[in-house]
């Protein structure tokens, strides 16, 4: 009996088993790219990418910080800064002569002097308020006075220094002085201008916006 036949038949099975077995494994490994490449593109990129967010988030707090540190670091020495400012502004505000206009503010630079003047027995003949000006934040005033005769030099010294001395922020910026009787050198009158400062617009308008930002 011929079995070649047969052979043929097995043969060709078999053949086609192993044919049938690389294409089965050739798509395993186009699946199996196909899954790593989704993977890859849908997993490792984003982790990739929310990673170097995460880095450069962690940056940025770290720096934001380190400056939040250095504030409160210098936060003391920069309150007790602020401190010496507004009590030096206060110290500031109580020598200056009051009033909301230059003429208000003569009126008491006025009073200020006649006060200092009868204390030291001195005869203040005339009074005149002359042109103000502005100096920064300020305003400096001054009054022209002219006084009677008088004999003793120690009354004028006192009246000088109690001006200059007093709770008010006020100074001579200019004297004349006149003699008369060259064989009474003692006896003597002249007159004088005596400034002081009181607040300016540009601190009014400064006391303005403050007052605004406040609720």
């Amino acid at each position: 009996m011929n079995w070649s036949f047969l052979k043929k038949i097995n043969l060709s099975k078999v053949n086609l088993n192993k044919a049938n077995l690389s294409q089965k494994k050739f798509l395993w490994i186009l699946v199996a790219g196909a899954a790593a490449l989704v993977f890859y593109s849908f997993v490792i990129v984003p982790l990739v990418e929310a990673k170097k967010r995460a880095d450069q988030e962690i940056a940025l707090n770290q720096r934001l910080l380190q400056k939040y540190s250095e504030v409160l670091q210098n936060r003391k020495s920069v309150e007790e800064g602020l401190g010496r400012t507004a009590k030096r502004g206060e110290e500031i505000q109580k020598r200056l002569i009051p009033g909301e206009t230059p003429q208000l503010g003569a009126a008491n630079l006025q009073d200020s002097v006649k006060r200092l003047a009868e204390k030291n027995t001195i005869a203040i003949r005339s009074f005149r308020n002359l042109d103000s000006k502005e100096v920064g934040a300020f305003r400096r005033i001054s009054v022209q006075i002219e006084f009677n005769p008088m004999s003793s030099m120690q009354s004028l010294t006192q009246f000088l220094y109690g001006l200059e001395h007093q709770d008010k922020e006020v100074m001579v910026s200019e004297i004349d002085l006149l003699v008369f009787n060259p064989r009474m050198p003692n006896t003597i009158q002249g007159s004088m201008i005596i400034s002081g400062y009181m607040k300016g617009s540009k601190g009014k308008e400064k006391e303005k916006e403050k007052g605004r930002e406040k609720p």
